[in-house]
């Protein structure tokens, strides 16, 4: 069985045009996702599902679905804030969304496979997408054996600011034990460093971090739904706390319950983090195209 892609796309609006998600960006108007799932399907991926919000489904379905069909099998499921177990209560003033992990739950009843977890608005790179597969097609009917694409920090700057990564530690066999968010990552005179408390401390340039793609056998939405309840319990009348897919990675993974891979890549991921960065990704996607990367047209 091949593995699914199932893609974040919850924040996107109805109103597409001045949403980086699907803001034209290649030669033929393609939006960063349409690469993400060209490039999946190339590393043989067998199904794509979307979680959006049900308010724009007609036009998602129009401006996106359309343009996969009869290319691969797509489907959809929807996040909203009052889809939670039931017994389960939270803040009715609350508005926004209860986070990645949330998201992902939305997923349970389409996805009974090996699954990649990815972001709509980040351009990934074909090789990410290859040591994901590659994965995912070996752990198939097993349990508990994840993984997380670890980009070398080097391969994930912006030119125009300081960014924010999750950087990771892993043991000797290459498996995830920490995840510390450092939210100031930049080069300073040639070397890559994080800035905490004003101190400058260097990071190795394959220093890997967290892009948000990581890799999950089914039983994970289990897991997850179990943990929804016991995170609402506490954070339920809260308007911002969110409930993310780092969390509780780390907490099956201090469990003893799971244990997650971090798969090496040389692939660049960029994306619009500043406005500035919009001119520079359209410049690498037209020089991955005249490289024989991509097609002008993808599909």
């Amino acid at each position: 069985m091949k593995p699914t892609l199932f893609i974040l796309a919850a924040g996107m609006g109805s109103r597409y045009g001045g949403l980086k998600q699907m803001d034209g960006l290649g030669p033929n108007g393609e939006a960063i996702l349409d690469y993400s799932v060209f490039d999946a399907l190339r590393a043989g991926f067998g199904k794509i599902v979307f979680v959006i919000r049900k308010d724009f489904e007609d036009d998602f379905r129009r401006v996106v679905l359309s343009k996969y069909e009869g290319k691969v099998q797509c489907e959809i499921c929807f996040q909203s804030i009052d889809k939670v177990p039931a017994g389960c209560t939270y803040n009715p003033e609350r508005t926004k969304p209860w986070g990645t992990n949330h998201a992902v739950l939305m997923g349970k009843d389409l996805i009974h496979e090996p699954f990649a977890v990815i972001n709509a608005d980040d351009f990934y790179g074909a090789d990410a997408f290859r040591v994901l597969a590659d994965f995912l097609r070996s752990v198939e009917g097993k349990q508990g054996e994840y993984c997380m694409v670890g980009y070398r920090v080097a391969n994930t700057l912006s030119e125009n600011g300081s960014v924010s990564r999750g950087v990771c530690t892993t043991d000797a066999n290459g498996l995830l034990t920490d995840v510390v968010e450092r939210t100031k990552i930049e080069e300073k005179n040639g070397t890559i460093v994080f800035t905490e408390d004003g101190v400058d401390t260097a990071l190795d340039p394959h220093t890997p971090v967290s892009m948000n793609m990581w890799g999950f056998t089914p039983e994970y939405f289990e897991y997850t739904e179990k943990a929804f309840h016991t995170f609402l319990a506490a954070h339920g009348q809260e308007l911002k706390s969110e409930f993310y897919i780092p969390t509780l990675v780390n907490q099956l993974i201090n469990e003893g319950k799971a244990s997650c891979k971090v798969l090496d890549t040389t692939a660049k991921w960029f994306g619009v983090t500043y406005a500035e960065d919009r001119p520079q990704v359209v410049m690498k996607i037209n020089n991955l195209i005249k490289e024989g990367v991509y097609p002008a047209k993808l599909f």
